[in-house]
C-alpha cells in the first residue's frame, strides 16, 4: 500500500470516527428525558466514541496531515 493510500484510509477512519462521535453526544440530549442510568451509558459511550477519533487524529498529525477545517 502507498503513502498516499494509507493517508487516505486513515483520513476515511477519522471522518467516520469523528461523526460517530458527533452522533453519540446528539444522542445525551435525546436520552435526556429517559433518566439517568440512560444518560450515563449514552455519555460513557461518547466518550469512548471521542477517545477513537482522537486518536486516529493523533496519528495524523502524527503522519504531518492537517484536518482542521
Amino acid at each position: 500500500m502507498n503513502q498516499f493510500a494509507a493517508h487516505a484510509e486513515l483520513i476515511a477512519t477519522f471522518r467516520r470516527a469523528e461523526a460517530e462521535a458527533a452522533h453519540k453526544f446528539a444522542l445525551i440530549k435525546s436520552l435526556s428525558q429517559k433518566g439517568p442510568k440512560a444518560i450515563q451509558a449514552a455519555v460513557e459511550t461518547a466518550e469512548k466514541a471521542a477517545k477513537r477519533r482522537d486518536s486516529y487524529a493523533k496519528k495524523l498529525n502524527e503522519l504531518g496531515v492537517d484536518l482542521k477545517d
